[in-house]
């Protein structure tokens, strides 16, 4: 028989793993290219033969996910997979809609055809929605674990920006293995924090290869999603992120809603920021959902290395850039501490912003008197650099989870910020994680 024909819709992650479980070798199906989207720069390239397989021996084609409609009518498609995350289920609807006027069947992925089950306990930290503080949580489990007398690895969901075939597996142990790697600094700020920590972090391309090579090192190995994606490990426990300041995002967001229904932990963060009102709201709709999840309170406190250097100050606040584009919001921990410490003035980055940082605030309008971290090559981290010295701050506040000092050379004087999870009452996370691993 013919072989189906497919394009499978991505965002350089899902999309490389479900062709790897799924498709790879599979000679009912031609993967005719990947499309990209989110991410910049990461289209226009080839999935190499390298990784693709003996049934492609030139790769695999990556577009432009503009592309799609010319690739559906041009290349005679039979099946749209669709395979990345954080968009709302309306977004995916819309991709259904045009894969289906152009005669396609449209396709998403399930657990059972994309998970790979490990030799170890594996502990899933997911969330509803990228910026719900999957990092800090995913710390605060890998310490538990290490107290309880584990051997903790951290396997993170990919971020494969650059080479493919150098990105096949990644293993990272000191701060001097992101330069190693060609880091950006996207990546930088998933995994320096783990190596801050004191713990080993994998991530790449191939994740049969990776969880083998954790397992080696592991007694319990910790998933660390990346924006709402599902877990690419069968887990064991499944620890679920939720927003209080977007108390409705968890039944609005794919694959968030799925989390939401799998999980056995659900952690509601930043009630210090919330109203109890809000906070309520969120308990019941997890309750309509999944009422046997235990529900964890949190709080998330920033952390700020030098405060009295704030007040009376005119500052610039530069945030993690993937919470506050695609994640959707207007704000993030540089802002909170710039009010909370009496910052004199906020500067707005937008009239200063410089080539793709400013053709970031374009494409995401609701960024608000922030600047987003958007550095995935040289020339964003030069444009965002630029940005910085145009805006002339007095202060730099640095609210990523990467020490941006390691990268970029400031003029002014800069203070950092960081946010640690923290339970509100009897701690339950302990608990949880003592009866899968005890």
């Amino acid at each position: 028989m013919k072989p189906t024909r497919v394009v499978i819709m991505g965002a350089g992650g899902r999309d490389f793993h479900n062709f790897n479980m799924y498709f790879k070798d599979n000679k009912n199906y031609e993967i005719v290219c990947f499309t990209a989207t989110q991410i910049p720069n990461i289209e226009n390239r080839t999935f190499p033969p390298e990784l693709a397989g003996d049934l492609y021996p030139k790769g695999i084609p990556i577009y432009p996910e503009e592309k799609l409609r010319s690739i559906l009518k041009e290349q005679d498609i039979d099946e749209v997979v669709f395979a990345y995350s954080d968009v709302s289920h309306e977004y995916v609807m819309h991709a259904a809609s045009v894969a289906l006027a152009a005669g396609c069947d449209f396709r998403l992925i399930g657990p059972k055809r994309s998970t790979i089950e490990g030799k170890v306990p594996v502990i899933a930290v997911l969330a509803v929605r990228t910026g719900a503080g999957k990092s800090p949580v995913t710390r605060k489990v890998s310490k538990l674990l290490r107290d309880m007398g584990k051997r903790v690895v951290v396997v993170r969901h990919p971020m494969p920006y650059g080479d493919l075939r150098r990105q096949r597996l990644q293993r990272f142990e000191k701060i001097e293995d992101l330069d190693l790697h060609d880091c950006t600094i996207e990546e930088r700020e998933e995994y320096e924090p783990h190596i801050e920590n004191g713990v080993v972090l994998f991530a790449g391309v191939d994740y049969a290869q990776i969880l083998k090579a954790a397992e080696a090192e592991a007694d319990v190995v910790v998933w660390d999603g990346g924006n709402n994606d599902m877990s690419f490990y069968k887990p064991s426990l499944t620890i679920v992120v939720v927003d209080a300041l977007r108390p409705d995002h968890g039944l609005r967001y794919y694959p968030g809603e799925t989390n939401l229904l799998c999980a056995d932990a659900i952690i509601i963060n930043k009630e210090d920021s919330a109203t109890p009102e809000t906070v309520e709201t969120v308990k019941k709709t997890i309750r309509s959902v999944n009422p046997r999840a235990e529900i964890i309170d949190a709080n998330s406190p920033i952390l700020v290395d030098r405060p009295e250097l704030i007040k009376g100050k005119r500052v610039l606040a530069i945030d993690d850039g993937p919470t506050l584009t695609h994640g959707g919001m207007s704000f993030g921990a540089g802002v909170v501490a710039a009010k909370k410490y009496g910052a004199r003035e906020i500067i707005d980055p937008r009239p200063c912003a410089v080539g793709d940082i400013k053709g970031t605030f374009q494409h995401y309008p609701h960024i608000g008197s922030v600047l987003p971290a958007i550095g995935y090559g040289d020339k964003q981290v030069k444009d965002l650099e630029a940005t910085i010295k145009a805006c002339d701050p007095e202060l730099v506040i640095i609210a990523t989870p990467t020490d941006l000092r390691r990268i970029i050379a400031f003029e002014k004087p800069t203070v950092r910020v960081r946010y640690e999870l923290e339970e509100i009452g009897t701690p339950k996370l302990e608990k949880i994680l003592a009866r899968v691993v005890k």
